[in-house]
């Protein structure tokens, strides 16, 4: 075979073969004739005319994402940091727009995120923004679509995923939370410690209640029992007068009895009617009149001298004695 016939099949094999493409799904082709748009081809396979026609582009349809970070300021003076997540994708029927009016869409996207944030921010106070960082999502949503629609590009959501201020803030905030949440705990433990006080102090009144109520008891059964026992001793002939008398005494002995029980018992009894003091003071004074008198008689005898009698000379005593000489 004439090798210059094989190398002209081999060369309309490849060209044939070069007719025929792929388009994956989810994304678009664009192709160019002669350097001029011709069409869109969607997913499947393809023909276009090998030399004339080729392949400009590729367009994915997917839904992407784009997560920008911008540093900005509040309204009272803190610098933080946002990360903004948009997600956006390429309209199907503006395949032309998007591959043409575009060249880098990811910076268009960029620069009006940054636009808009740092518009918004701004107006906010640093609590505000955690607190409202939806309407700053739906404000950067809003405003990319009406830019991004015009050259084929949907956004699809607009998410604040991340705020990050200073260090040295974050630290002020920890502590005045903390604060806060200590300032709940002191009223919580306060309230319990008021209704721990009223509980006890009801406690105490019902117990101080049940205690008079048992000893109001106990003194009508003691009356019931001495009214009983004067009963008795009149029926045998003693009266009510000598009865409350012989009860008395044997209460007051009882009473000895039940505290002389305890070995370790250091208890003095002593006298504690007005009566038995009186008597008591009395018999002191008494007393003590009583040691001063025998002291001042012990006094006057001691004073009591007896004198010595005079010493007379025994006989002869003189006659021995010789007249002195002149």
């Amino acid at each position: 075979m004439n090798p210059v016939l094989i190398i002209f099949l081999v060369l309309a094999f490849f060209i044939f073969m070069s007719s025929f493409f792929t388009v994956k799904q989810q994304s678009s082709v664009v192709i160019e004739r002669f350097g001029k748009f011709l069409s869109v081809r969607n997913s499947g396979l393809q023909l276009k005319i090998p030399i004339v026609d080729r392949i400009a582009g590729r367009v994915n349809l997917k839904i992407q994402q784009l997560d920008v970070i911008i540093e900005t300021k509040t309204k009272d003076n803190v610098f933080i940091k946002m990360k903004v997540s948009v997600q956006f994708k390429v309209i199907q029927e503006k395949v032309y727009d998007a591959f043409y009016k575009l060249e880098y869409p990811h910076d268009q996207i960029t620069a009006y995120v940054f636009d808009v944030v740092r518009a918004e921010v701004p107006k906010l106070k640093l609590d505000d923004v955690f607190e409202r960082k939806d309407d700053i999502a739906i404000a950067v949503k809003r405003e990319l679509n009406e830019a991004m629609t015009t050259y084929g590009y949907d956004i699809i959501n607009t998410l604040v995923t991340d705020i990050d201020p200073d260090i040295q803030v974050k630290n002020a905030m920890n502590r005045i939370n903390a604060a806060d949440r200590e300032k709940t705990a002191a009223e919580f433990e306060a309230e319990s410690s008021r209704i721990r006080i009223v509980a006890k102090a009801k406690a105490e009144a019902e117990s101080k209640r049940l205690q008079g109520q048992g000893i109001a008891d106990q003194r009508r059964e003691i009356a019931r029992g001495l009214v009983e026992s004067v009963e008795v001793l009149n029926s045998v002939g003693i009266n009510s007068q000598e009865a409350s008398a012989l009860i008395v005494v044997t209460q007051h002995y009882d009473t000895l009895q039940a505290i002389g029980a305890d070995a370790n018992s250091n208890l003095i009894l002593l006298p504690n009617s007005p009566q038995a003091g009186s008597d008591m003071l009395n018999n002191m004074v008494a007393s003590f009149s009583a040691s001063n008198q025998v002291g001042e008689m012990m006094k006057k005898n001691n004073k009591k001298i007896v004198k010595p009698k005079p010493i007379e000379p025994q006989s002869g005593y003189e006659d021995d004695i010789e007249p002195e000489t002149k």
